[in-house]
């Protein structure tokens, strides 16, 4: 596997995740303050210009959300993604996909955007989060008592909120949820290889 990836970037969750894999894979950096996810060839492997991308056996893939939900489906036996026919799988997706509005939210808020909750399919950014802070004040995991992938989606995104950006006054429910996350091995090489660079 070929992973593409610059750092402080959303290639941090697809680090986390190939670590929580643990398959080889190499790792492509591409320089994006002087240009380099514009060279024609880097547009061919993902045609937005745009990091992270991973090259595996042939499949292209690009989308931080599309990797993870590829990787956890690719290696089944890492127990990331609950099976096709588990009725978990619904609520699996649910939150593996919840991302966007995650994002959403967060940009309403930084750039002060005024919208009618009921015509932005994202709700608020208080609405976000407190449906978020349902599920954490009684599960440890999206999924209950398993780590998934879409733990690994959640996890970096309240990371980035909490943590990085302060967007977000730290929560007991999130702060205890990050936790459990930040102690994860995979998170921790993960960090490591962003704090380094290369």
């Amino acid at each position: 596997m070929r992973l593409y990836w610059a750092p402080r970037t959303r290639s941090s969750r697809v680090l986390w995740m190939l670590e929580e894999v643990g398959a080889p894979y190499e790792r492509m950096l591409v320089d994006l303050a002087n240009g380099g996810q514009h060279n024609p060839a880097y547009h061919v492997i993902n045609p937005m210009e745009k990091v992270p991308a991973l090259e595996c056996d042939g499949a292209t893939v690009a989308e931080s959300g599309a990797i993870i939900a590829f990787l956890a489906d690719r290696f089944p036996q890492m127990g990331l993604a609950p099976p096709i026919s588990d009725v978990s799988r619904g609520r699996y997706l649910q939150w593996l996909f919840f991302s966007p509005m995650i994002e959403m939210a967060i940009t309403q808020k930084f750039a002060n955007v005024q919208m009618p909750e009921h015509s932005a399919g994202w709700g608020s950014f208080d609405k976000v989060f407190n449906v978020l802070s349902e599920v954490l004040t009684t599960s440890p995991y999206m999924l209950g008592e398993k780590f998934s992938a879409a733990d690994v989606m959640i996890g970096s995104d309240l990371h980035f909120v909490i943590d990085v950006f302060k967007m977000l006054p730290p929560r007991p429910e999130f702060s205890a949820y990050l936790e459990r996350c930040h102690s994860r091995l995979a998170f921790l090489r993960a960090q490591k290889i962003e704090a380094d660079g290369a």
